[in-house]
């Protein structure tokens, strides 16, 4: 079981400017004192948007949200019970080489990868993107 973590340390260093630079990072909760990469706001709300239009449509239904060490996982389900249809990932270490975003599919290929979230994330738009059930 985890920890409880009081979301007031959070915004209050958001407030100071801590957490709002690209690739920000945050303290984790844990013992070790190790550094967790996370999504700021406006990167998560991009995310979510996309994540809105795809649940309205009927393609995803749920979705889970990681922070580690070296990059933090935003990934979407069709069903909670199965593996990720989509994986979204925030790598600071990758970005002055191929860009701290990328888009990695079920069976791990990397469907698109760069340095502007909104570039990435145009791999849902609904012109280029559509699912084919098995």
């Amino acid at each position: 079981m985890g920890e409880v973590v009081s979301l007031d340390d959070y915004s209050t260093e958001a407030r100071r400017g801590r957490a709002s630079a690209p690739g920000a990072t945050r303290q984790s909760g844990n013992s070790s004192g190790t550094m967790d990469v996370c999504f700021d706001r406006r990167e998560l709300g991009r995310i979510l948007n996309v994540y809105g239009n795809m649940v309205a449509n009927g393609h995803w239904r749920d979705y889970a949200i990681a922070h580690g060490p070296e990059q933090a996982t935003f990934a979407v389900f069709q069903r909670a019970a199965e593996s990720p249809l989509f994986r979204i990932t925030k790598t600071p270490k990758l970005d002055r080489k191929q860009g701290a975003f990328q888009v990695v599919s079920r069976d791990g290929r990397v469907l698109k990868r760069g340095h502007d979230l909104d570039a990435v994330l145009r791999v849902f738009d609904s012109r280029r993107f559509s699912v084919v059930d098995d």
